[in-house]
């Protein structure tokens, strides 16, 4: 079966990208990320997305993202911050290598300054980033086969425990 080696879950700012490109060169596998994905195929920002045509629209092109990257990539693949809220989306990543990165808000605010382009946080961020995580944890973690805390670890040293834990160093 064709599938994901790794696929990355978890909030926005919690270094899926950055953790997920240094995975794909230590492994010596292509990488990929549904977010840019939607952003190629659509020629607009995410913000811009969810701006103009509203979140229900984008969670939709990010169904498809996810399937259609799961169903062809073989290296490392990070999915949107959101990717998880969808049934179908956890039906299909059931069985396959998910690792959550987790954080806490503290690090989202050093990490992201969570004032950027993040529309799902432009009211009250802290506020938001704890409401948006208290309704999608439970859901990273029951997809999840690992779970990786990232507060206070460089991208390098996420990456080598995420390596540790899906047993993957010596691949």
């Amino acid at each position: 079966m064709n599938a994901p080696l790794i696929v990355l879950v978890g909030p926005m700012g919690s270094g899926k990208s950055t953790v997920g490109a240094l995975l794909a060169e230590q492994l010596g596998v292509a990488y990929r990320d549904t977010d840019a994905d939607i952003v190629a195929s659509e020629g607009r920002e995410i913000s811009d997305l969810f701006v103009d045509e509203g979140e229900p629209y984008f969670r939709e092109l990010e169904r498809a993202a996810v399937r259609d990257a799961v169903a062809a990539h073989t290296g490392v693949l990070s999915l949107g911050g959101g990717a998880v809220l969808d049934d179908a989306t956890r039906e299909l990543l059931a069985g396959l290598p998910v690792v959550y990165l987790s954080m806490e808000v503290e690090e989202a605010v050093r990490r992201v300054g969570l004032n950027q382009a993040r529309p799902l946080l432009a009211v009250n961020p802290r506020k938001q980033w704890r409401e948006l995580m208290d309704a999608r944890r439970h859901l990273y973690t029951e997809v999840a086969r690992v779970v990786v805390a990232t507060d206070d670890r460089t991208p390098e040293e996420v990456a080598e425990a995420v390596l540790d834990a899906l047993e993957l160093k010596d691949v």
